[in-house]
């Protein structure tokens, strides 16, 4: 086998992955503190051509050298907004038809394994801060929650990874573009 070069994957420039049709998934990151985390998110919202990342609170915002470092572009691929408050977000996508779900651990939090997104349905995902979460009255303003199964000692993921996780499973369920 032999590796691909770059010019050889057809990649999408930024115009055309405007212009695309997209995942319909939105992800919400309400006060995520690493920037590094912010860019990764980026990444992997341009790698799965997601709609949005909706910024709040503390969550900085492009243009930002720390965000470029992780994110390499796709900060300027996918479509992002700034609001105060998740909370805000929330009213927002609601009045736009998504459907909201926190990933927390919460009572009834659906395990995301069993949790099938339906071709017909609009979704935005909420991440919360790395030390204490989604807020609890973001969790009240949702939907529902959805919960990543974890079988170690640890009670929690990085930001970013449970974002390429959540990401993944809106792709591989039949959300596809492909």
């Amino acid at each position: 086998m032999r590796k691909l070069r770059t010019i050889e994957m057809q990649r999408l420039s930024v115009e055309e992955f405007r212009e695309a049709k997209k995942l319909p998934l939105v992800v919400v990151l309400d006060d995520v503190r690493s920037m590094h985390n912010v860019g990764s998110v980026f990444r992997t919202g341009d790698a799965f051509r997601i709609e949005a990342v909706c910024l709040c609170g503390i969550t900085s915002t492009p243009p930002s050298t720390e965000i470029h470092k992780t994110a390499l572009g796709a900060e300027d691929s996918v479509a992002w907004s700034y609001y105060p408050t998740a909370l805000e977000a929330i009213a927002q996508l609601k009045a736009e038809g998504y459907e909201i779900f926190s990933v927390e651990q919460t009572h009834g939090s659906t395990m995301l394994q069993d949790f099938i997104p339906l071709q017909d349905k609009k979704y935005a995902v909420i991440l919360g801060n790395e030390v204490k979460g989604v807020h609890q009255e973001v969790v009240d303003a949702s939907d529902g929650c959805l919960e990543i199964p974890q079988f170690g000692t640890k009670h929690s993921l990085n930001v970013s990874v449970a974002a390429g996780i959540i990401i993944w499973h809106f792709s591989k369920r039949g959300l596809s573009l492909l």
